[in-house]
């Protein structure tokens, strides 16, 4: 099996494809294989969803530092998705996507200090500092 070919089969959205070429690297431990797989297992693409299976991959995925697996398990933690709803554990795993790049994490981290939500405490100085560092320098 071919990791790229279940990948391309994946982005092509043809999840019956990308499973089982998927799967074997997602066992081995390959954070992008182990994310396609939790989104797969999460969403129910081409599979049954099975909420234990997606939280495994993605966690495994986001601590073998794959950024969109951390920026997806912090919504699985703020949502309550997949796992017990947690405002610390996402705003720790948005914490460690936002400090590899990812823009998104860096907007959510700021909307949950400007709304108070998912458990953290509003801080408007907090919210300000997340936005600009996401790009965003007039929010508040």
């Amino acid at each position: 099996m071919n990791l790229h070919s279940g990948i391309a089969a994946f982005e092509s959205k043809h999840f019956n494809t990308a499973i089982p070429m998927l799967k074997p690297f997602a066992e081995e431990g390959h954070p992008g294989a182990m994310y396609r797989m939790a989104i797969m297992a999460q969403n129910g693409l081409g599979m049954v969803k099975d909420a234990a299976l997606a939280a495994r991959y993605m966690l495994g995925a986001a601590e073998a530092g794959e950024p969109l697996a951390m920026h997806g398990i912090g919504f699985m933690y703020m949502e309550g998705d997949c796992v017990e709803q947690s405002g610390e554990k996402a705003l720790e795993w948005f914490t460690k996507a936002a400090n590899e790049g990812l823009v998104g994490s860096m907007t959510t981290i700021a909307m949950m200090y400007h709304q108070g939500t998912g458990g953290v405490a509003a801080d408007l100085e907090k919210a300000k500092e997340w936005y600009t560092r996401a790009g965003f320098d007039e929010m508040l």
